[in-house]
């Protein structure tokens, strides 16, 4: 059986360092300086002014969850994205108790700049879930 491959979430954005730290809030993760600086001012300091804030990473502390990479590119989200990410809040839970975690989770992420886009309710296929927008328009769920 082939070993487990270790990866990363890349992001397409306007400005890596502030989505970064969005989703550092949402997720709980870090954003550590590169290799080889004490910090993110030290290394943008060393960039020349054309390449600062083209780049920024987040990772998980427990060392569990992918790192998240995002990298400035010159056009805005033009269409829905392909993939998203399942933000996991609500996981063993059913109901009412679920949807009050999720609710919770949604009052919590709006001020960070996240827009709730809608909730969707439970019916008898699917447990309920909400879709939002991180601070520069990709789709996440609230699950």
């Amino acid at each position: 059986m082939p070993a487990t491959k270790k990866f990363q979430v890349t992001f397409d954005c306007a400005e890596p360092e502030r989505l970064a730290r969005f989703w550092c809030e949402v997720l709980g993760y870090v954003v550590p300086p590169p290799q080889g600086f004490a910090t993110w001012d030290d290394f943008q300091r060393a960039q020349p002014p054309e390449q600062r804030d083209s780049w920024s990473a987040c990772v998980d502390p427990s060392g569990e969850g992918p790192r998240l990479f995002f990298q400035r590119v010159p056009e805005g989200k033009a269409v829905k994205n392909r993939v998203h990410l399942d933000v996991r809040v609500g996981s063993g839970l059913v109901g009412e108790a679920r949807l009050a975690a999720l609710e919770a989770e949604c009052a919590r992420l709006v001020p960070l700049g996240a827009v709730h886009v809608q909730t969707l309710y439970a019916d008898e296929e699917n447990e309920s879930c909400i879709p939002m927008l991180d601070i520069e328009g990709n789709e996440f769920c609230i699950d």
